[in-house]
C-alpha cells in the first residue's frame, strides 16, 4: 500500500519552557542537542519534500516537536512559522503542527498561530491530578488545561492532548481519572506516554535514591490497553503510545529504567486483540475444533497473532484447538475479523466488542 501521510519533524529542543519537570531532559528525548537554525529548518523541509513523489496528492505535515513552542521568543516563533507557511500557502503542505504547554495558550496566541497556518496543536497535559502535577514539577494546573482547550476549540484547529502513565505518585486510578477528564474535553486525538527514567533528570536521582519506582512493563501494557479501550469507546483517536525510539532512546543508553519497549503500541494492541479473540471464542463456544481460520486485514495481522504468536498459543491451549490459521483479507475494514470453522462463520468488529462487552 502506497504511503500517503508524511510528517516533516522540526525539533525545537527545550525552547520556551522555564520549568524543569522531574521526568524531562528534552534534548535527550528529541535526540537533538543542537540549537535551532532558520536556514537549517528551511533546507530540511525543502530536502524532505523533494523526496516525496507526487507530493501534490499526499497529506504532508510540518511538525514542530520538542519544547513548548508558544513559549519561545515571538520573533523566533514567527520566523519558524513563516518558513512552514511558505509551503502551506503553496498548497504543498496540508498542516502545520506544534506542541506547547496548557498555560501557554490564550486568544492572542491563537490569533497569531492561526494567522501563520497552524492547524494542529498538542498540549502536554500529562496528568489531570493536581497532586501529581505538583510532584512532577509541571508548573500548571488542570484548570489551565480546561481553559486552554476551551479557547482552542473556538479556532479552526485540531486539538491533541498528551498524557503520561506512571508519574511520581501515580496509581492506576489516577491514570484513569486523567483519561476520563481528557475524554470530557473531547480532543481530536491523544498520545499516551509511559513514564521513563531518563539520564540527567531529577527522576533519575529519585529512582537512584529509591524515591520513585516506575511501573512495570507488564502493568503499563495492561493500563494502556484499558486507556486505548476508553478512547476507542469515546471516538478519540490514539495516535501514539510510547516515545519514538531513537539511537539514544533505548535501554542501556539514555533510558535508565521504566517500561520501555521499542514496540509498546504493538504489545498493547496485541493484548487488546487477545481479549477480543478470547471473547469471541468463549461466546461462540469454539472448543475442540480441528481448525479455525481467522481472516483480517494487513494492519491487524501482527496483533491477531500476538508477540511471538502468543495470542495463537493462548487460544489453542485454552480452547483445545488443533490449528489456527491467520489469513489476509483486505476487504475487511480496520479491526474487523472473520472466523471460520467446519460448522460456523463469525464476523466481529473490535469496536462492537468494546461497546458490548466492556
Amino acid at each position: 500500500m502506497a504511503k500517503t501521510n508524511y510528517i516533516i519533524p522540526v525539533f525545537v529542543p527545550h525552547k520556551g519552557c522555564p520549568f524543569d519537570c522531574v521526568f524531562c531532559n528534552q534534548k535527550r528525548i528529541t535526540g537533538n542537542l543542537e540549537d535551532i537554525s532558520i536556514d537549517k529548518v528551511r533546507n530540511q523541509i525543502g530536502d524532505y519534500i523533494s523526496t516525496i513523489k507526487d507530493y501534490e496528492n499526499k497529506n504532508i505535515e510540518i511538525a514542530f516537536f520538542g519544547g513548548s513552542f508558544t513559549g519561545i521568543e515571538r520573533e523566533l516563533q514567527e520566523n519558524l512559522l513563516k518558513v512552514a507557511y511558505e509551503w502551506k500557502s503553496k498548497g504543498i503542505v496540508n498542516h502545520i503542527r506544534l506542541s506547547t504547554r496548557p498555560d501557554y495558550i490564550n486568544e492572542e496566541i491563537m490569533d497569531f498561530l492561526v494567522k501563520y497556518g497552524v492547524s494542529i496543536i498538542e498540549l502536554g497535559v500529562q496528568s489531570m491530578d493536581e497532586r501529581i502535577l505538583n510532584m512532577s514539577g509541571r508548573g500548571h494546573t488542570p484548570e489551565h488545561v480546561k481553559k486552554a482547550v476551551n479557547i482552542m476549540k473556538k479556532y479552526p484547529v485540531k486539538v491533541g492532548l498528551q498524557m503520561m502513565v506512571g508519574l511520581p505518585g501515580d496509581r492506576e486510578d489516577s491514570v484513569n481519572y486523567t483519561a476520563d477528564e481528557i475524554i470530557k474535553l473531547k480532543p481530536d486525538f491523544v498520545r499516551i506516554y509511559p513514564t521513563l527514567v531518563v539520564k540527567d533528570t531529577e527522576l533519575e536521582q529519585m529512582y537512584i535514591n529509591s524515591k520513585y519506582i516506575p511501573f512495570s512493563l507488564e502493568n503499563t501494557i495492561d493500563i494502556c490497553k484499558d486507556l486505548l479501550i476508553k478512547f476507542i469507546k469515546n471516538h478519540i483517536e490514539v495516535i501514539r503510545i510510547g516515545l519514538q525510539p531513537t539511537e539514544n532512546i533505548a535501554k542501556g543508553k539514555d533510558i535508565i529504567a521504566g517500561p520501555f519497549h521499542p514496540s509498546i503500541r504493538q504489545l498493547v494492541e496485541d493484548k487488546l486483540f487477545n481479549d477480543f479473540l478470547n471473547y469471541i471464542f468463549y461466546n461462540s463456544k469454539l472448543e475442540n475444533e480441528k481448525e479455525v481460520i481467522i481472516e483480517t486485514n494487513d494492519k491487524n495481522i501482527s496483533s491477531v497473532a500476538g508477540h511471538n504468536k502468543s495470542n495463537i498459543k493462548f487460544l489453542k491451549e485454552k480452547y483445545n484447538i488443533g490449528k489456527i490459521k491467520i489469513m489476509r483479507n483486505n476487504s475487511l475494514t480496520d479491526r474487523n475479523v472473520k472466523l471460520f470453522t467446519n460448522r460456523s462463520r463469525i464476523v466481529y468488529n473490535i469496536t462492537q466488542y468494546i461497546n458490548d462487552a466492556i
